[in-house]
Order: structure tokens, then sequence, then C-alpha cells
């Protein structure tokens, strides 16, 4: 067997969360491929278009700004991404982070709704939209970006975070017997400590240091880390046997507890 990258060749391409970090460096990857790629932000768009020039030379992508905390605003940026690149191919649920840090007894309703529409709720009603398409086509691929901590629970004041990927990696897993018989492939990278602004606002020089002692790697992982396997699980060459599946993507970490 021969793995032929240019299977990627005109594929049309949604990657939520895309403004930075993992998702940034994924949309770029994918332009770079030869795909046509929507990215996606809300609060780090303004600089997006000139960040992604200096990393390729492809001129198929389109940007769309859209809050996905609300639910209309997920369901319009779908609608609108869709309609522009006339179809779809691969959808890359990344969209999400921790909001905040809270503590059982400070968090309120509203903080916990947050977090959950951020990260839950959006990925699984971007799926659904996706699958409108998908299931008349008879094919899709989707790829959610999930978290060690769904898996190993949070650190302090992220418990609520750590669920609403838990639930991430749950649809992965429980969408698999709807999906399938469209030929519709559904799985997960689940990334440990990786260096991107996520941490740099969450988490403190001392506590990354902590964790990176414990990795049997002895590195914190990087957002180019994190593209490879999503490239793999993109690939109908590669991993068209694949779904149902979380991808961890952590140094060794989980498979040393």
């Amino acid at each position: 067997m021969t793995f032929d990258f240019s299977e990627f060749k005109n594929k049309k391409i949604i990657v939520t969360g895309s403004s930075t970090g993992i998702g940034f460096e994924t949309g770029v990857e994918f332009l770079n491929l030869g795909a046509n790629v929507i990215f996606h932000g809300n609060q780090s768009i303004n600089d997006l278009e000139a960040r992604i020039k200096t990393k390729s030379q492809s001129q198929n992508f389109k940007l769309f700004k859209s809050d996905f905390t609300d639910l209309s605003q997920v369901d319009n940026f779908m609608n609108d991404a869709i309609n522009y690149l006339d179809g779809l191919d691969i959808l890359v649920n990344n969209a999400g982070t921790m909001v905040g840090r809270y503590q059982l007894d400070s968090i309120s309703e509203k903080d916990f709704l947050k977090i959950f529409d951020l990260n839950a709720k959006s990925a699984y009603f971007a799926t659904k939209s996706a699958c409108t398409i998908f299931k008349k086509q008879n094919y899709g691929n989707i790829i959610n970006v999930s978290t060690i901590s769904a898996r190993t629970g949070g650190s302090a004041g992220s418990s609520v975070y750590a669920a609403s990927k838990a639930f991430v990696s749950a649809i992965t897993r429980s969408l698999v017997s709807e999906l399938s018989p469209y030929n519709i492939r559904i799985n997960a990278i689940s990334p440990g400590t990786i260096t991107t602004k996520f941490h740099e606002q969450y988490s403190s020089p001392e506590k990354l240091e902590a964790t990176r002692l414990k990795i049997p790697m002895k590195r914190l992982g990087t957002a180019e880390d994190c593209v490879g396997p999503i490239i793999f699980l993109s690939s109908q060459t590669m991993s068209s046997y694949i779904t149902g599946q979380i991808l961890t993507v952590d140094g060794g970490f989980t498979g040393s507890l």
C-alpha cells in the first residue's frame, strides 16, 4: 500500500476554533495539502489572515467569526461555511477552552453552562449540521478534539471543563452506530499538556514545569504534535477502518499512570 497525501487536494474542510493553537496549525497543514479550508475564531481572528499567509501560499481559505457559546451562531456558521464550500468532506471540532478556573463552591450556573455550551454543545450541533450533508452524500469524516482530562480528571478548578470534554469523548464513541451506516467516520484526539495560549492563560509556569517532569518524554507537547494525528484520522488511505476511537497525544503521560 502506498500512502498518498494528494487525497486531500480540493477536499472541503471546516476546522472550528482555528484562530490559534491546534486548530490553526491543523488548518494550515490542510491548506498546504491542497484542501479548501474554513478557519473559524472569535476573539483571536483580527490578524488571522496575515498569520495564515506566513505559513501557507494557498489562497483556498475563508475566515469566519462566530461565538460558539451561542447555539444560533454555531448553526449559522455551519450553514454559511458549508454553503461557501459548496459541500463538506471533513469536520474538525476543535472549538473550546476552559473559560476560567472555577472551584465547586464558587462556580455559577451561568459559568457552568457557558463551559458546556462552548465545549460540548457546539461540537454536538456542529456535528449534527455536518451530518445533514454527510448522510446525503453517503460519506464524511469528523475529528473531535478532547483532552486527557476527560479521562484522568482535571486539576483544581477545571472539573467542569474536564466533564465537558468527557462529553466530547463520549459522543465520539456513541455516535458510531448511528453514523457508520452512512459511511461517516468519527474519531477524536486527546491531547495532553500542549504549549498553546490555553495554558499560557490557565496554568502557571510552576504548574507546567511540574507536569513536564511527570511526562515520560520530559517535554510538553506542541500544537504541531497534534496535527499529524488529526491528518491521520482524516485520511481515507491511512485510517478508513478506524472509527469511534480516541487517540491520545500526551508524551506517554497517561500510559505512566
